[in-house]
């Protein structure tokens, strides 16, 4: 695409923003609407295209994609008109009569840059927030997952409203979307192209949200039901071949049951995924050959005890457990991002998370224990954009939580409530009505005066009631009249 037409495209948004067309909520509603209409309409085309990328089975195609985002949608429609309303903020005393309130308007046009792995999901999934929070936006599937971006390029303009949104459908390359003036930048992917929409938002102050990934830690100490807690971790890590931004990178065990938990580990992967997942329906492939060789490599970093199974053609990596891992291996530097799961001992809970805490903040963390105490106490000497007790990724399957990550995991946060709200712009209101007008707040500022305001800003509710009840009584204005002339 040439820059004077994404240009263009970007003007007639703006247009349409500026005329006030998007911001009423029976537009957000009707967007919104449509979006659910074309997941359902076109559910086949959506699961063919997550077939042909990912492998994906019916069942991720519905969980984690199409039906997840009409799920959000649902949650959306149902709070939105309540979101939207102004939010009413206590005036103190000295300002009486007054009325606070915090206004949640519309930033703009935004740019929504969504991500291979769950490329639904992570694209529409930011549309649903900045819809309901009444902006336009431009919107940039994920080109690696090409049949998906192919059908979100294809179906999205005949759904929503052409005035307000537009897709980008071709290999415009990202530094000149990223040079133009946006008013949101909303990113997921990773930390490496994170940075580069971070400097690209410098030029015109853009506000960023950065959905970006790290090392997701599990920790499992000696009291955990060990069946449960393989099966959850299993699950977590090899969902969609371990291609999973909050999938658990690796495991902490305690050195007591490390072996137990790989033995329950195994269980559960051929429970799930049969003798040789190859063969398996329900086993997702690594989306391209560049991902699929930096993952064979990861083989050599350790014991392989399970799995170690690849094939270049099928772009297919086993779900593969290593123990005897070193620290210092290339597995533990960076995100995995595959079905290879490292598992380290420890002695103690203490040395499982100082662990954690010499690394960068992860976007996820994951405790499995019986003991409330060594949870508690994990949560407070630790620092991630979620955290799960006895579960593995699914804290995302709840609306009012906040997705979102920390450091180096990303900033900003979505999902619900919190998407409305990173979209918008949280503007104070103050109404101060005119019928008193004290002298006390104008200068020449006397040591009456001052002694009067200190009471006046140091006044405690009690205070404010026994004078309320005084008001009520007929002496309120005798009262605050000698208090503050």
């Amino acid at each position: 695409m040439e820059e004077k037409i994404l240009i263009e495209n970007i003007d007639r948004l703006r247009a349409t923003f500026l005329s006030g067309k998007t911001k009423p909520l029976a537009w957000r509603r009707s967007q919104l609407l449509a979006l659910h209409r074309m997941l359902t309409e076109r559910s086949l085309e959506f699961e063919a295209a997550l077939k042909k990328d990912l492998h994906k089975s019916l069942f991720e195609s519905y969980a984690t994609e199409t039906g997840f985002i009409q799920l959000e949608i649902d949650h959306t429609l149902a709070h939105l008109e309540h979101w939207m309303r102004p939010e009413k903020i206590h005036s103190p005393i000295f300002l009486q009569p007054a009325t606070s309130h915090v206004i949640y308007e519309p930033l703009g046009v935004s740019l929504i840059m969504g991500a291979w792995n769950y490329p639904i999901q992570l694209t529409l999934g930011p549309l649903v927030a900045a819809i309901a929070a009444g902006n336009a936006a431009v919107i940039k599937p994920p080109r690696t997952a090409k049949a998906v971006f192919q059908a979100l390029a294809q179906l999205l303009p005949q759904y929503l409203d052409a005035d307000a949104f537009f897709v980008i459908g071709d290999d415009t390359p990202n530094d000149m979307i990223l040079s133009q003036r946006f008013d949101k930048f909303f990113f997921t992917g990773s930390a490496e192209v994170g940075r580069i929409v971070m400097q690209a938002a410098i030029k015109n102050l853009t506000p960023v949200t950065l959905e970006l990934g790290g090392k997701s830690p599990a920790i499992v100490d000696e009291t955990a039901n060990l069946r449960v807690t393989a099966c959850r971790i299993a699950q977590g890590k090899f969902f969609n071949a371990g291609q999973t931004c909050v999938a658990p990178d690796y495991v902490l065990a305690h050195e007591a049951i490390l072996d137990k938990l790989v033995a329950e580990l195994t269980r559960a992967i051929i429970a799930f995924y049969g003798d040789d997942p190859q063969h398996s329906a329900e086993f997702a492939r690594i989306i391209n050959a560049k991902q699929f060789d930096k993952l064979v490599t990861y083989f050599k970093d350790g014991e392989v005890v399970f799995g170690g199974k690849s094939n270049r053609e099928e772009l297919y990596v086993a779900p593969t457990i290593l123990k005897n891992v070193s620290a210092d291996a290339a597995v533990m530097q960076n995100e995995i991002f595959g079905p290879i799961l490292p598992i380290l001992p420890f002695k103690t809970m203490d040395e499982a998370l100082n662990f954690v805490q010499q690394r960068e903040k992860p976007l996820a963390f994951y405790v499995f224990t019986e003991d409330a105490r060594v949870a508690e106490h994990a949560i407070a000497q630790s620092t991630s954009g979620g955290v799960c007790i006895n579960e593995a990724v699914n804290h995302l399957a709840v609306g009012g939580l906040p997705f979102g990550g920390v450091g180096n995991s990303g900033m900003g946060k979505y999902h619900g409530e919190w998407g409305f709200k990173e979209f918008s712009n949280a503007r104070a209101l103050l109404n101060h009505g005119t019928s008193f007008d004290p002298s006390l707040r104008y200068p020449p500022y006397t040591d009456e005066k001052i002694n009067k305001m200190k009471k006046l800003m140091t006044m405690k509710l009690p205070e404010f009631l026994e004078g309320l009840l005084r008001f009520l009584l007929g002496n309120w204005g005798e009262a605050i009249l000698k208090l503050i002339k």
